[in-house]
């Protein structure tokens, strides 16, 4: 027996000690004997459905199932509660089965600029409370704590003061709805059209601090907050005590970090350091098409997740 036999045949015995024989075949030996670790990301990134469907396909199980065998253990959906009640509650039993968390899904009030609280009116509160009702059920069905409020457009014809407080006054009642079922709203100042009144992120803190609810907080997208404001750190940290979930995209572009102006490593690193253990939700697209774009935008966090915790 020449020595690259003994030594192939010593292998296939220490084999055997460690799996039993009946375990020894072709197909064992090629495999390694221990799987490999699971990646485990610093923050908890949170993907949305469609995001990988080029390596996971269609099926919101599979995508779940790869998010989380890629390392991201969270979900968001925004569209989340004109879903079938059925498809809600296959997601939220997927999401408990694999030890995800829910990020947040859009309270329907019927889109960002309409029924707007700020101009006071019964009826576009009603639109704004009755989705508070409904949200609470599709909050019980996929385990979220969650759920983003966008208040709407100005109302040219109210003084901006009087538009602030018909605002907290709608904010309040949509808490009293929610705080008993333990969840809260998100606050979301956008980028998309001047015409929102909710723009900015001391803007977003005033009215959190004048509605006074554990169910009433800021959701900090960087994305829009970069394009609105920027001075992105010193901006959150003036926010951070009512900052309660943070969302990321690019600029220009909203796509995956790394594709434009914003230091992701920095920020992620600060957001980390400041203690924060929720949801940081990916509310961008992918920079490039396919099966490679989806690898790209993996990378990309794997890259912007590797910061200092010293």
């Amino acid at each position: 027996m020449n020595r690259r036999n003994f030594f192939q045949k010593g292998l296939a015995a220490s084999a055997a000690v460690a799996l039993g024989s009946a375990a020894l075949t072709p197909e064992t030996l090629a495999s390694p004997l221990i799987a490999a670790p699971k990646r485990k990301f610093k923050l908890n990134y949170a993907p949305h459905f469609g995001m990988f469907k080029n390596s996971s396909g269609d099926d919101v199980v599979d995508q779940l199932k790869f998010m989380a065998d890629n390392g991201f253990m969270a979900l968001e959906d925004n569209g989340m509660m004109g879903r079938p009640t059925a498809e809600q509650t296959k997601i939220g039993e997927t999401i408990t089965k694999l030890g995800m968390t829910m990020g947040v899904f859009v309270v329907d009030k019927g889109g960002n600029g309409q029924n707007t609280l700020a101009a006071g009116k019964k009826e576009y509160v009603d639109v704004f409370l009755n989705g508070c009702k409904k949200a609470v059920e599709t909050a019980k069905r996929v385990n979220a704590k969650w759920m983003t409020v966008v208040p709407g457009d100005f109302h040219r014809d109210i003084p901006i003061g009087i538009q602030t407080g018909n605002v907290i006054e709608a904010l309040r009642r949509g808490a009293e709805i929610l705080e008993p079922n333990n969840l809260v709203m998100v606050l979301e100042p956008l980028s998309d059209t001047p015409n929102l009144f909710l723009r900015y992120s001391d803007q977003t803190y005033m009215i959190c601090k004048g509605v006074n609810s554990p169910s009433c907080k800021i959701l900090y997208d960087i994305y829009h907050m970069q394009k609105n404001e920027g001075r992105l750190i010193y901006n959150m940290d003036q926010c951070w005590d009512e900052i309660a979930y943070i969302q990321i995209g690019d600029e220009p572009g909203r796509k995956e970090p790394t594709t434009g102006e914003i230091n992701y490593k920095k920020v992620f690193e600060h957001i980390y350091k400041k203690g924060y253990k929720g949801v940081m939700g990916m509310e961008h697209g992918n920079s490039q098409p396919g099966k490679e774009g989806e690898k790209a935008l993996i990378n990309a966090y794997v890259a912007s997740d590797d910061f200092s915790i010293a």
